[in-house]
């Protein structure tokens, strides 16, 4: 038997907070409660003047991913091993077939990939072709292998983008499955346009990768997704929301009544365009993903989302690339690979972005770094929430904790940090993964291969509540 006991802390989930200790014994959350008694040999952690709160889940990462000619740096331990240390405990990461790629033969790639974990972890799984196949396969990968959820790049043209023909016959399927589709929301043909014309008018640097996906793109993206969903009645999820053209879209179809979920960037967040215009290619290019950083009114627009409730979760998109991968873009910004960390600092970000600065509270960023996440995908109360029965998956936080967020302190492999010289207040002081302490003061002790994939069960249909209201209106919703 291995226990944990965790003394002294303010515990604090989506819905509350209240003074209690949390005792762990062989990985689940035994007990809540005042002065509890602990079996002989249990560790006990003093959490005095600290909040106990749910371990992060980052819903969207990147790892060992293979993009734009290579391969992301930080493979699944490492980037796993990273969040521990910033108190994010479980992931979803993305397995993307190859076009023409069969659906399996990707997942089981990936699986394989990810037995390095530190951390429990699930997946996405991409749709970047359609036929008969990856129907079936779907089927197989939500009835037996613990996937929910399907993602849709509609970018990425001559790639990975899918056409609105593999949207709809995806989408339709996901509904029939009870999974749900989630999105990448750039008009691809705009952006490989704009490219195009951008790089003609000689701007050839990272300045020109902003400029060529303004965020009307990310707009009509998000609203055509929506409008496929809708017109189908299936749910979606919107990955990094990045402008206000997005959210907007997002709250209008919310207010409509139709189920619509945003995520935002951490590095969206606190960080704008102004770092494509740094006269050192280095550091301008560290800073390419897609969607681009916005100019700083797109900023408090997306705060104001995740206040309203607007938008949802809170992510990373942690996809990490060194210098000298960069260095492929030299001479053309479109051949940058995309991709920027911050599994690490995240919650450590948007805490002193978010709580300190009043626009949330302690209980509203539990909601938005992970039990949002665990509702939204269908593994709540086993993740998100310090409760009796619960994943042992918790942080120790300080909230009156400093730090300097810095490349050299980090523990991902890339050698570059979109926070770089951030000081932070309110950080995590240990990080609990299955029952066992992981992360204390400084000290990481994650184990490789030590993570577990973490199976996400499809949501309830009712199928014939669904075929009669679909003989009758077009649904907004799917009962979930």
């Amino acid at each position: 038997m291995s226990a944990v006991l965790i003394r002294g802390g303010t515990v604090v989930n989506a819905d509350r907070q209240f003074r209690a200790d949390v005792l762990c014994i062989d990985g689940k959350i035994s007990a809540v409660g005042d002065d509890l008694q602990a079996p002989a040999g249990t560790q006990t952690v003093d959490a005095g003047g600290q909040y106990v709160m749910p371990g992060g889940i980052d819903p969207h990462t990147h790892m060992q991913l293979p993009f734009m000619g290579t391969v992301a740096v930080d493979d699944f331990f490492d980037g796993t091993a990273a969040g521990l240390a910033g108190g994010t405990t479980s992931i979803i990461d993305f397995v993307i077939p190859d076009p023409k790629q069969p659906l399996m033969d990707a997942f089981r790639m990936w699986r394989g990939w990810a037995e390095k974990s530190a951390a429990d972890h699930g997946f996405h799984v991409a749709v970047t072709w359609w036929d008969e196949s990856v129907k079936r396969d779907m089927g197989t990968l939500v009835q037996h292998e613990g996937v929910n959820s399907f993602k849709h790049f509609m970018a990425y043209k001559n790639a990975i983008m899918c056409d609105d023909e593999t949207l709809v016959n995806s989408f339709r399927r996901a509904l029939e499955l009870g999974a749900m589709p989630t999105v990448h929301a750039e008009n691809g043909e705009l952006v490989f346009l704009l490219q195009q014309e951008v790089a003609k008018m000689g701007i050839t640097g990272p300045e020109g990768h902003p400029l060529s996906r303004p965020p009307m793109v990310e707009g009509e993206a998000a609203n055509r997704a929506i409008a496929i969903a809708d017109v189908l009645g299936v749910p979606i999820y919107i990955v990094h929301v990045s402008c206000i053209e997005s959210a907007e879209a997002i709250a209008r179809a919310r207010a409509r009544g139709q189920r619509v979920y945003g995520e935002v960037l951490a590095g969206h967040l606190v960080t704008d365009d102004s770092v494509y215009r740094n006269p050192d290619f280095t550091a301008a290019a560290a800073h390419v993903m897609s969607p681009p950083f916005r100019p700083k009114t797109h900023q408090e627009f997306l705060w104001r989302g995740l206040q309203a409730g607007s938008l949802h979760t809170t992510a990373t998109d942690h996809c990490v690339f060194c210098a000298d991968q960069k260095a492929a873009g030299k001479d053309s910004f479109a051949k940058i690979p995309n991709g920027c960390g911050g599994i690490e600092e995240r919650l450590a970000v948007i805490w002193d972005a978010g709580v300190n600065s009043g626009r949330l509270t302690p209980s509203e960023f539990v909601a938005i770094t992970s039990a949002n996440t665990a509702r939204i995908f269908n593994i709540y109360p086993q993740k998100g929430s310090v409760s009796v029965g619960a994943d042992a998956d918790l942080v120790v936080w300080d909230p009156q904790g400093t730090k300097t967020i810095s490349v050299k302190t980090q523990h991902s492999k890339v050698d570059f940090n979109i926070f770089e010289g951030l000081q932070v207040k309110g950080v995590p002081t240990t990080t609990i993964s299955q029952g066992k302490v992981v992360y204390s003061n400084g000290e990481l002790r994650a184990v490789r291969g030590s993570g577990r994939y973490i199976k996400r069960p499809p949501f309830g249909i009712d199928f014939d509540a669904m075929k009669l209201r679909a003989q009758v209106t077009a649904p907004t919703a799917v009962a979930r």
